[in-house]
């Protein structure tokens, strides 16, 4: 059992930046791909970023490609998301999941993980 926590989340003004952490525990770290995903109000969750078990393969949302970093250190059992360049439209709880995917086209699709945070807040005011 994997346990997901978390953090990094808040409000802050448009074009500004924010850097989310995950914290895995229970679990051998590096055994999983780690995805990001978010949902605002109103809208189902959607897909932002993963990075595969190794760190050697990333995947985004053409919606954050260019403005969002996904990262992970298997030493520390951390996945980051580093956002630049946030917009109104980034606003949204963002949650961790962790999953044993090997299939590229799988890491976009929330089924495949396993395990889930419990999500952490960004607000980004226009």
């Amino acid at each position: 059992q994997v346990q997901l926590v978390e953090s990094g989340g808040g409000l802050v003004q448009a074009g500004g930046s924010l850097r989310l952490s995950c914290a895995a525990s229970g679990g051998t770290f590096s055994s999983y791909a780690m995805g990001w995903f978010r949902q605002a109000p109103g809208k189902e969750r959607e897909f932002v970023a993963a990075v595969s078990w190794s760190g050697g393969s990333t995947y985004y949302a053409n919606s954050v490609k260019g403005r969002f970093t996904i990262s992970r250190d298997n030493a520390k059992n951390t996945v980051y998301l580093q956002m630049n360049s946030l917009k109104p439209e980034d606003t949204a709880v963002y949650y961790c999941a962790a999953g044993r995917i090997y299939i590229a086209t799988m890491m976009s699709q929330a089924r495949s993980y396993d395990y889930w945070g419990q999500g952490t807040q960004v607000t980004v005011s226009s």
